[in-house]
Parts: structure tokens; C-alpha cells; sequence
């Protein structure tokens, strides 16, 4: 059995548009300038007090700066211009790995609680994850505590682990893990960056991740198993 956990912005969903704009809102609420759109999109992955910090500094308005994100987040989501599609072919490929009898999915993210649950109710993946980790149960990203959980709450062990996402924090949460760090080149951090943190390769499209996933020898030949 193999237990192959998900990040969810810049990995399953394109959410960079309703990110930037409600950092832009929260950072004008407090009097400051907001961060250019690379800044914004580099902390993308961290829970929301560890993206503030590192966009303004510990003695910046941390906490303010986070409750007026989540504020101006769910207003903005209610924008058909702020729709977060899912990434092409990722619907297709979890489809086929919910499927299978061999796999059980997961989700380790710095979304909150709610916002994994909404994911989840709107694209009717109710009871296809085994485990969803959220910034509400764990320490931020890079720490390897949601994935330790996800692990502990399926009983699959770290070789039989697999964890993919877009940014360095997911490699490096892998990667203290224990499992296997596999980066997509379509989020928000460059795959040179990736490979740096400990991914064992980057793919280019969802049918080059469910390539690994096939059972041919040379295509997952990446993946610790």
C-alpha cells in the first residue's frame, strides 16, 4: 500500500489570483505596501502567521495582517474572476488513484481546516482522502508533522510514502519525513528550487505524475516504494 499525500494551492488547484489579491486587501487595510506578486506567491504553502512573518518581518502586524487575509479571502472567492480551477488533468488522475486498491490519497496543506473541507465539498471528493492535514491540526510547512500524522493516521510507513507539491517547503517537509519528495512544475516555486530541497524529480504535467504511479519499473523508478 502506498500513500500518496497531495499539496492543494499550486499543486491540485490554481489559487495564485485570489492569493495576491487578498494579501493586496490585508497589507492596504494595515497602512502598507503590498508585496509584489513573486513575493506574495513565494510564501504560498506556509501557514498564514509563517507567510506574514517572512513578508514583514516578526515585528510586522502578524496577526492583524492574518485575520484581514481570511477576511478578504472569503469575500473574494465569491468572484467568478477569483475562481481557483483545478490544475488540467489533476481531476482525471485522482479520479484513477482513488480508484485503485493499492493506494490511499491524502492532503497535507497550510490551508485551514475550513478551506480543506470546502475543496473537498466542491469538487465531490468526499471519502477519497484517508487523511487531510491542514494548517489547523500542524505545525507550518517545512516541519514534517502533517505528514507524520498523515502516516500515523493510515499506518503506512515513510518508504511507502509519497508526497508531492509545488513549493520547497513540501520537499523539505518530505524530506524530514521521511518520505519521498516529488515536485510539479506548474506552482509557484522554480523547479531548480525543488530539486534543491529534496525532490526526487519535478514533473511537467499530471500525466507525467500518474506516470510514476503506472506500475512500470522505469517510470517510478524516483519513487522510494
Amino acid at each position: 500500500m502506498k500513500l500518496i499525500v497531495f499539496d492543494v494551492d499550486g499543486t491540485l488547484v490554481d489559487s495564485q489570483h485570489l492569493i495576491v489579491a487578498a494579501q493586496g486587501v490585508a497589507f492596504a487595510e494595515h497602512g502598507l505596501t503590498a508585496p509584489s506578486r513573486m513575493e506574495s506567491l513565494s510564501v504560498v504553502g506556509l501557514s498564514l502567521p509563517q507567510a506574514f512573518r517572512r513578508l514583514v518581518g516578526d515585528d510586522g502586524p502578524i496577526e492583524g495582517l492574518s485575520e484581514s487575509y481570511k477576511r478578504a479571502f472569503n469575500i473574494l472567492r465569491l468572484d467568478p474572476s477569483f475562481e481557483e480551477p483545478l490544475f488540467p488533468g489533476m481531476e482525471a488522475l485522482l479520479t484513477r488513484l482513488h480508484a485503485r486498491d493499492d493506494v490511499q490519497l491524502g492532503i497535507a496543506t497550510g490551508k485551514a481546516r475550513r478551506g480543506v473541507d470546502r475543496l473537498i465539498e466542491t469538487h465531490g471528493w468526499g471519502g477519497w482522502f484517508a487523511t487531510t492535514q491542514s494548517a489547523d491540526d500542524a505545525p507550518s510547512k517545512p516541519d514534517p508533522a502533517m505528514l507524520l500524522q498523515a502516516m500515523a493516521e493510515t499506518g503506512i510507513a515513510p518508504d511507502a510514502t509519497v508526497m508531492i507539491g509545488d513549493t520547497t517547503y513540501d520537499m523539505t517537509m518530505a524530506i524530514n519525513a521521511g518520505a519521498a519528495a516529488v515536485g510539479v512544475a506548474w506552482g509557484y516555486h522554480p523547479v531548480g528550487a525543488l530539486f534543491g530541497a529534496g525532490a526526487s524529480i519535478v514533473v511537467d504535467t499530471a500525466e507525467d505524475l500518474g506516470a510514476l504511479f503506472s506500475g512500470d519499473p522505469q517510470a517510478g523508478a524516483a519513487i522510494r516504494a
